[in-house]
């Protein structure tokens, strides 16, 4: 919770310090924040191969944690050198955007390790530890909204209403205490000993595609001892990815059904992208939209733009026990598995309300385009942008911890915390897509004299084009995830 209080301080207005004591254009600033967001998911890919392979998960976390503080820290400092000056120079613009990357290279590091730690407290051959397991990252996710909520109502208000370095240094204590609390702890944790004296997981999964490929031109063959113990994956079905079996003249069954679990994924993982781009577009497009709408609560009292986003920590925080204690166990009762649904039936409900929450973004924007057009004066108010809040919060709560569970879950013990590095990739990849899009729409809307699709007037712009364009491949990726899912083979027996 501290950490997500500390993260959220920062990302979540992120794009209103951009465009307002940095200077930059609605569609830079986006671009910008996009970018940012990719590559915080980007880094946990490298800190995960070298956790998984070299560090360990504790120590990885400790050392990701001092960076991400000295990170916050001197954003906080550099907030404080821009507020005296009116139009900050180039220096204390490139200072800044080098201590916000530092943040990246911190959070790269503690995110995926902290859930995969955390989970890897539980034991999962054992029955009640693996329902256990289940609720963890329901849970999980629980604590981070409330984190989230509470920065967006606490730091939020204080960037816009007091000052920028103390809503930016407001992050940094909460971090510190996220560390302080982390290392309390140390004597009680379980420490993986998966690995002990086995090779690499990394030079094992790609031996086998080395010498599937080596190989490649000899017939299939059959050499397997299917009686041979499978510590990293459990057996389910070997009918798959069949031109793997090739690698079998060198390496062990095992081996080979470790690769094909690995190489399962990337058909799910590409298929929730568009999950990812539409998500990028809550902590952008969505905030600079309420900003231009009707936000006071009472006579001199506005809602903060950015503050619109605890809607959806709201509702996450709201089903989350309606799902896991009543939801989960109805489900169980019919289909006896732990989880009460299946992890694939989980996301692919979340990606059809994400589909739902960019039809009504749309319906909202058009609405208020219309209403500015016909008097400019009165502006529409900023309640009607809920909905779309609300629904992207229930499909968070199926697709993200559907996602950070099935990533955990479905990977070789060895590298869980690149499996759940794999799942961040995807929001990853699905903001630098966001950032390109924007980019591209931006440059050619806006030739001939025309007027971009995210001008600056956002009542001269056509947010509700991109956010049709968004429902429509939202409904592509869906029949595409679908499609996939159905042939899907689960590598652990509770997961079916």
């Amino acid at each position: 919770m501290a950490e997500q209080f500390a993260f959220y301080g920062i990302s979540s207005n992120l794009i209103t310090y951009l465009t307002g004591p940095l200077g930059e254009s609605t569609a830079s600033a986006a671009a910008n924040v996009n970018a940012w967001n990719g590559t915080l998911s980007f880094l946990p890919l490298l800190w995960g191969f070298i956790a998984d392979s070299f560090l360990g998960r504790y120590r990885t976390i400790l050392i990701a944690s001092c960076l991400y503080i000295l990170g916050l820290g001197q954003l906080s400092f550099s907030a404080m050198s821009s507020s005296h000056h009116k139009d900050p120079n180039q220096l204390q613009v490139t200072l800044f955007f080098c201590y916000l990357y530092l943040i990246a290279i911190g959070h790269g590091g503690y995110n995926p390790c902290i859930k995969v730690f955390g989970a890897d407290q539980l034991n999962g051959s054992d029955l009640k530890e693996t329902k256990a397991k289940s609720s963890y990252f329901n849970w999980l996710m629980f604590g981070s909204c409330i984190g989230m909520l509470a920065t967006r109502l606490i730091s939020v208000f204080i960037q816009e209403n007091l000052s920028w370095s103390l809503g930016f240094g407001i992050p940094s204590v909460s971090m510190l205490l996220s560390l302080f609390l982390f290392l309390l702890g140390t004597k009680n944790y379980r420490f993986s000993t998966a690995r002990g004296e086995n090779k690499n997981p990394f030079a094992r999964i790609s031996h086998v595609f080395m010498e599937a490929v080596r190989n490649r031109g000899q017939p299939d063959l059959d050499v397997y001892n299917h009686n041979e113990t499978l510590l990293h994956v459990p057996l389910q079905d070997s009918k798959q990815l069949r031109f793997l079996d090739k690698a079998a003249t060198s390496c062990s069954f095992a081996e080979i059904e470790e690769a094909k679990a690995v190489l399962n994924l990337v058909p799910i993982w590409m298929s929730c992208l568009v999950y990812a781009i539409v998500n990028a577009q809550c902590h952008t497009l969505f905030t600079k939209q309420g900003a231009t709408m009707d936000r006071s609560i009472v006579p001199g009292l506005l809602v903060p733009a950015a503050t619109l986003q605890c809607f959806i920590s709201l509702t996450m925080v709201t089903f989350i026990p309606i799902y896991d204690r009543i939801l989960v166990p109805i489900a169980r009762s019919f289909t006896q598995n732990p989880s009460g649904i299946t992890l694939l039936q989980r996301i692919g409900t979340g990606l059809f309300r994400s589909v739902l929450a960019m039809v009504v973004a749309a319906l909202v924007e058009s609405k208020r385009l219309q209403t500015a057009r016909d008097d400019a004066i009165i502006l529409m108010s900023v309640w009607w942008l809920v909905p779309q809040y609300l629904i992207y919060g229930v499909a968070d709560v199926f697709t993200i911890v559907g996602l950070q569970e099935f990533f955990y879950d479905q990977v070789p013990c060895e590298l869980r915390s690149v499996g759940m590095a794999l799942n961040l990739s995807i929001y990853g990849v699905g903001n630098f897509a966001s950032s390109f899009m924007i980019s591209l729409i931006d440059k050619i809307t806006s030739q001939s004299g025309q007027t971009s699709w995210f001008d600056n007037d956002l009542n001269k712009a056509h947010l509700d084009y991109f956010y049709w364009l968004l429902a429509c491949l939202s409904s592509i990726g869906l029949a595409s995830y679908l499609w996939f899912a159905r042939s899907y083979v689960y590598s652990r027996p509770n997961t079916l």
